[in-house]
């Protein structure tokens, strides 16, 4: 760890997260920068985006936003987020995901790894054919 760092993120970390966003494919975001420009200059990206969330200095730029078809018709937005800020995602929750994890309850359904919201239905479903 670096010690004029406020955040234990390791470099490696960083490293990591880019090859599974990259291995997620997906699209430029809001700078127009895909995942092969990104690589161009690799080891620049990374290690100014590690600087930045190890430092805290680190704010995520706008997403871009895309209208995408609805089966039912009509249109709703995704927000499609830069390539760093990707890679910045996935190493923030990685590390910060195993120290708050222990703290929630076995029925908190919401951002948690391995539970959906159609989890929470089926448990609550079960409920109210055992309890009145």
């Amino acid at each position: 760890m670096d010690k004029t760092k406020p955040f234990d993120i390791p470099k490696v970390l960083v490293w990591k997260e880019f090859h599974l966003v990259k291995a997620n494919k997906g699209s430029a975001g809001v700078d127009q920068e895909s995942i092969i420009d990104f690589e161009e200059n690799l080891s620049e990206n990374l290690y100014k985006l590690w600087n930045r969330l190890s430092s805290g200095t680190y704010f995520p730029p706008a997403v871009k936003g895309v209208a995408i078809p609805k089966k039912q018709g009509g249109t709703r937005m995704l927000g499609v987020p830069t390539v760093s800020d990707r890679v910045a995602q996935m190493a923030i929750k990685l590390a910060f995901e195993p120290c708050v994890e222990p703290y929630f309850l076995q029925d908190s359904y919401g951002y948690r790894p391995n539970k959906s919201a159609l989890d929470a239905v089926g448990i609550t479903r079960q409920r109210c054919w055992y309890y009145n």
